[in-house]
């Protein structure tokens, strides 16, 4: 794990580190989820191999997430106490970037909510649902940065993306010289 860069944003961290989310120590990790929560491939099936089958189990018992939505369920034996299912778009299904927006939002929210410290985000929807990973990172870092900014009184102290290769990496790193 290799912190990329690390910015102070209104007196909270926001941070952009290289490696591999299942293994990161946060409050919560965040699952690019789909609207079903049936996690079987990409970041969700690594997160679910890694943690354990409760994070299916009880993702089965929340069942359908409308996209643009979050919810939260334990993290089984991964290292982070909670993983939050955050349910992006798939790009051609119309709106996208609103739904991208709103899902990051929600995220933001419902880990406030619970009072949780830290939380480390994949790229959201940029892997098998083909958004596009320049406008993810765009997305993803100013939504965060808008939160800390507009949300003083939240628990969140840090904000993390935690991205797995080189090339989406590198669009994450270009938003975050621009803070």
């Amino acid at each position: 794990m290799k912190i990329v860069s690390e910015k102070n944003i209104a007196g909270k961290t926001l941070q952009l580190v290289s490696g591999d989310i299942t293994e990161r120590d946060t409050d919560a990790i965040v699952n690019a989820a789909n609207k079903h929560l049936q996690h079987g491939g990409g970041v969700a099936g690594a997160i679910v191999r890694k943690g354990g089958s409760i994070i299916q189990e009880e993702s089965n018992r929340i069942g359908f997430v409308p996209t643009g939505n979050a919810v939260m369920t334990s993290a089984g034996s991964l290292k982070a106490k909670h993983v939050i299912h955050a349910v992006g778009p798939r790009i051609g299904e119309g709106d996208e970037e609103m739904k991208l927006t709103r899902a990051v939002q929600q995220t933001l929210l419902l880990a406030s909510e619970r009072e949780l410290k830290s939380i480390s985000m994949p790229a959201i929807s940029s892997g098998i649902f083909g958004f596009p990973k320049d406008r993810c990172a765009k997305i993803l870092v100013h939504e965060s940065r808008s939160f800390l900014i507009n949300n003083p009184e939240s628990s969140l102290d840090l904000i993390e993306f935690c991205i797995f290769d080189d090339e989406t990496l590198g669009f994450f790193q270009q938003e975050f010289a621009k803070l």
